[in-house]
């Protein structure tokens, strides 16, 4: 997956409970060049649940891409048909997500025990719609079965046309570092492009991982919560452009858009708690780059339940970078 004019690209990763409607938004704003939904249960949006329209939406993203997991082939099959008529520009397979709840049920990473399974998967997608589907995947389930490799050759013989890797198996959940040079096998054993994913921190992280990877580009996860602008900076460092500007005024209206976003897109109860871990990802990355709140009011700003509160201690977050600025 490259951009055509300018070479490689920088997307914004599928995070649960993370990459929301308002969050992506926001990033594609600041020039990341693909954002992923949460990941999409195939049953619940069968369904039509509430949560599942929530994670799936899309207004005022293009392309729109939603990922969906589960392991019943027809039965994501059938959901796949769903999202593209609700709008969907492509179909993303969920075969990485490590957590227990989603393992347990023997989806997500899970399916790389199943080869067959996830192939079976793979090909009732694909046949289900016209518009491209992805997958998202580890490097295997553990050590002993690392099979990215295989499964994206048979995967790309059946007609997906993109994988993400991330460089860590299952087993290793986070642990240590994601091997970007174990994910050159699944690129040289397709003709498709392939994302890396795993510990890209920055632009200079992204640059050594496809140097070592050969992949056609880099997906940012974790390091974007708290800076939906950072996929945006690495993209444009890859494209060999000065990384835009983010003024430290621009950054205060992002996390201040992204709060009324959430309230707005779940209702200012279910918004607030959605939030909390956005509001403490803002926190500490201004923290980390030199500024921010006293502890108690760094407590306040995640706890508070007022969203008039919550807007003034974000307003004095990023009050005395503002005012070095001015």
């Amino acid at each position: 997956m490259t951009n055509a004019a300018n070479g490689p690209v920088a997307v914004l990763a599928p995070l649960s409970g993370v990459s929301d409607l308002a969050f992506r938004r926001l990033a594609a704003r600041f020039g990341a060049e693909r954002v992923v939904t949460e990941m999409v249960a195939a049953e619940g949006f069968l369904r039509g649940d509430e949560e599942a329209r929530l994670r799936s939406a899309g207004r005022g993203i293009s392309p729109h891409v939603i990922q969906l997991v589960g392991r019943n082939p027809a039965r994501m099959g059938e959901a796949a048909r769903l999202a593209e008529a609700a709008g969907a520009d492509v179909i993303d397979i969920n075969m990485g997500c490590p957590a227990k709840r989603v393992t347990g049920g023997l989806s997500g990473s899970a399916l790389m025990r199943e080869p067959d399974l996830a192939l079976a998967m793979m090909a009732s997608v694909v046949a289900a719609v016209s518009v491209p589907v992805t997958v998202k995947m580890r490097l295997g389930w553990d050590d002993r079965s690392r099979n990215a490799a295989e499964l994206a050759r048979r995967g790309a013989e059946l007609g997906v046309a993109g994988f993400a890797v991330h460089g860590r198996t299952r087993q290793q959940f986070y642990e240590g570092r994601a091997s970007w040079s174990a994910i050159r096998e699944v690129v040289d054993s397709v003709s498709v492009p392939v994302l890396a994913n795993g510990d890209i921190l920055s632009a200079a992280d992204a640059a050594a991982c496809l140097a070592q990877s050969g992949a056609a580009g880099v997906m940012i996860g974790r390091a974007a919560v708290g800076q939906p602008w950072l996929v945006g900076e690495v993209a444009a460092a890859l494209t060999g452009q000065a990384p835009p500007r983010v003024t430290p005024q621009e950054r205060a209206e992002a996390a201040a858009e992204h709060y009324e976003g959430l309230l707005a897109l779940y209702g200012t109860a279910l918004g607030i708690r959605h939030a909390r871990k956005h509001l403490a990802a803002y926190a500490d990355c201004a923290a980390a780059a030199g500024y921010g709140l006293p502890p108690a009011d760094r407590a306040e700003l995640v706890r508070s339940v007022e969203p008039t509160a919550v807007l003034a201690l974000l307003t004095r977050l990023y009050a005395e970078p503002i005012q070095r600025a001015a």
